[in-house]
């Protein structure tokens, strides 16, 4: 919790020991931390020249803990005025760069980023940067970035950034793939299915995007592209795909609102992949349930509709709200 001061969780552990006693001796508080003892004296030596710690004038030795509400305080005070003047040197850069650059020329609505490690951080500074939104078309052949997983996308949901996703049915069966998704859900990220998606691309704040390069190079290659024509044509063919995609339901608790007869969350968890295009066998697999599981929960699932197809079962999950449904666009 202390990482924005500047302390690992090493040091911050250090730290939350000693005020906990107050003040202790080098081999006491190493014991505490289950640390040798230089490691110890090394995380002291860190908090004192962050006016954390301070050793005892009156016993050699000893190190004692600065109050919290003091330390802490002067050290979150100098942060923000750090962050402060970093807000203001950014202001005055953009200002700068609108002055100069005036109406942008063609070559300048598009960049090119070439390797692995600048398309992820390029992907990273997207969903970083993003105030709105961010909307994105997943395939199931990740090359630089995962399109799924990373502390950027958990730091902008965090923020109040919301998520429109579309995954192709590849994705589901991916090692990792319901995992993702579910704590993607798990984050009020919206997620749709499609058996496939004609590239990956990602949107932030309909101001930017980024497609890959499809052309034979040694390293993965990316387009960001600005604000343009060509950005509207991107922001239209994630609408598109977005309106024929599926919603996807997974790890939902309880039962639906037809009552304690009605569907639990596994039942409602393995309808929705199937309405997603998976067969029995791929759904058993992810869910880690049996073949025969899957089979019976589908043919209660029917016979709760009263119906004797899987058609007419997917028609009647819509009509019950079993199934995940809204009308954005």
């Amino acid at each position: 919790m202390l990482a924005a001061i500047g302390l690992d969780e090493k040091h911050e552990s250090a730290y939350r020991a000693l005020v906990s006693v107050g003040a202790a001796d080098l081999p006491d508080l190493a014991r505490r931390l289950t640390l040798g003892e230089y490691d110890t004296e090394l995380a002291l030596r860190r908090l004192e020249r962050h006016g954390l710690a301070a050793q005892s004038s009156a016993r050699p030795g000893r190190w004692v803990a600065a109050p919290p509400g003091v330390a802490l305080g002067a050290l979150l005070t100098q942060q923000r005025h750090e962050l402060e003047q970093a807000e203001l040197a950014a202001a005055l850069l953009a200002e700068e760069y609108r002055g100069a650059a005036g109406e942008p020329a063609v070559h300048d609505l598009v960049e090119v980023v070439i390797g692995t490690a600048a398309v992820a951080q390029r992907f990273l500074q997207l969903q970083l940067g993003a105030t709105e939104e961010v909307c994105a078309l997943v395939t199931g052949d990740p090359i630089a970035v995962s399109g799924m997983e990373n502390d950027a996308e958990e730091q902008a949901v965090g923020r109040g950034v919301g998520f429109r996703v579309v995954v192709e049915r590849a994705v589901l069966d991916m090692p990792h793939g319901i995992t993702e998704l579910t704590a993607a859900l798990g984050r009020d990220e919206q997620v749709r299915v499609v058996a496939e998606v004609p590239t990956k691309l990602v949107v932030a704040d309909r101001t930017l995007a980024m497609v890959p390069l499809t052309a034979h190079t040694a390293e993965p290659a990316a387009l960001v592209v600005h604000a343009s024509g060509l950005l509207e044509l991107l922001c239209g063919l994630f609408e598109s795909v977005w309106r024929t995609a599926l919603p996807l339901r997974l790890g939902t608790d309880g039962v639906a609102e037809d009552g304690p007869e009605g569907p639990d969350g596994t039942d409602l968890e393995v309808l929705s992949l199937l309405l997603a295009g998976m067969t029995d066998v791929s759904v058993a697999k992810q869910l880690d349930l049996g073949l025969r599981t899957v089979q019976r929960r589908v043919k209660r699932l029917m016979e709760l509709c009263g119906v004797t197809t899987r058609l007419q079962l997917g028609w009647h999950a819509y009509e019950r709200g079993w199934v995940a449904r809204d009308g954005s666009a």
